[in-house]
């Protein structure tokens, strides 16, 4: 009887996750400014890319929700956006879903020779709220400098590339 109420109990705790929407953990997307535009309904931020200090290479956005635990932890974010970098006027502009309203955070990153690994001396980043990164802090601010409200509609935000 007791084996019979523990199962009976994992089961309606499996239900219950279940029925909450799930965060779509890892997904690659691709730029689709339209998630953005005026009839959009959100959530989603549309985060300016400036900054770039060459025309060459890829670039890599990817979203966080913004705790201590998932922040540019490996594989805990939620979309990533990987593209050829074909600045305009410097910059260049993203559509970022999140799956519902709340604080994430925006990471990017400039592999400026396209061989996917980070060349600290080379490759660019940045982040939401640009907040400064150094040798010091390893590229990697902290969640709290970085976390951004996001509400139901589109959150704009402009994130300025630097360079070691």
């Amino acid at each position: 009887m007791v084996m019979f109420k523990v199962a009976m109990g994992l089961m309606s705790a499996g239900a219950l996750f279940a029925s909450f929407p799930a965060f779509a953990h890892g997904q690659e997307i691709s730029n689709d400014l339209d998630k953005c535009g005026a009839s959009s309904k959100g959530p989603a931020v549309l985060v300016d890319v400036r900054g770039f200090a060459a025309p060459t290479g890829n670039v890599r956005v990817q979203s966080y929700p913004a705790t201590k635990s998932a922040w540019l932890a490996k594989g805990a974010w939620l979309n990533r956006i990987d593209t050829v970098v074909r600045p305009s006027d410097g910059g260049m502009r993203f559509c970022v879903p999140v799956p519902e309203p709340g604080r994430y955070a925006i990471a990017v990153r400039h592999d400026r020779n396209g061989n996917g690994k980070t060349d600290i001396s080379r490759d660019g980043g940045g982040f939401s709220n640009n907040p400064s990164i150094s040798i010091f802090n390893l590229g990697k601010p902290s969640v709290q400098k970085a976390a951004v409200n996001v509400g139901p509609g589109v959150t704009r935000l402009t994130i300025k590339l630097q360079y070691m």
